[in-house]
Order: C-alpha cells, then structure tokens, then sequence
C-alpha cells in the first residue's frame, strides 16, 4: 500500500510564501499536487513526472507555484509564492505508477489559509 505523508501547511497573509511536501514510500511515482476550497470541486495543482524532468501547472498558479522533487527521499515539494486569498483550499499530494497513468493514490490533505 502506497503511503503518501504531506506537511507544510499552515496560515500566511497574502503575499507570503509556504512550502508543501509530500513524502511517498515505495517506488518512485509521477507526482501532483491538487486542491479543493469549500463548496468547490478538487482541482488540478501542479504535476511533475516520475523523472522529475517533466512539470506543468493550472493556469493560476503558473509563475508563482513550483513543483519539485528529491531523488532520494521519495519526496515532492510544492513551493507556493505571492499567494492570494482565492489560494486558500486543502491541499492533496496524489501519485501514479506512471506519467501516463491516472492517480490511483492520495494524501490526507493539508489545509493552506490565505488571510487578505
């Protein structure tokens, strides 16, 4: 069973910047970050392949989100800056075996709060 542990959350004005992590066990995966603010559906974050040499990013995080990853520990980061308040949402890491794949596995999820 995949296990995927994500920290870093947390409260920030806006402007500010925080850091996601997101520690898998096993294999290594093709990664990504995805969120969901009340009342709305989860949506696509940010993704980085499994080599690491591939990302890509929503159109509204573009230029301020940055996804990446270790070798070794199995571990991706997502560091947010000039965050705004509509980037308020929790904050879900998710993998699959392949970049081609469909994410089969997920986090617990990590509240961002975003104060205007």
């Amino acid at each position: 069973q995949v296990q995927l542990v994500e920290s870093g959350g947390g409260l920030v004005q806006a402007g500010g910047s925080l850091r996601l992590s997101c520690a898998a066990s096993g294999r290594r995966y093709a990664m990504g970050w995805f969120r969901q603010a009340p009342g709305k559906e989860r949506e696509f974050v940010a993704a980085i392949s499994v080599s690491g040499g591939n990302t890509n990013y929503a159109d509204s995080v573009k230029g301020r989100f940055t996804i990446s990853r270790d070798k070794v520990p199995n571990t991706v980061y997502l560091q947010m800056n000039s965050l705004k308040p509509e980037d308020t949402a929790v904050y879900y890491c998710a993998a699959k075996y392949a970049d081609y794949a469909q994410y089969e596995y997920w986090g617990q999820g990590t509240q961002v709060t975003v104060s205007s």
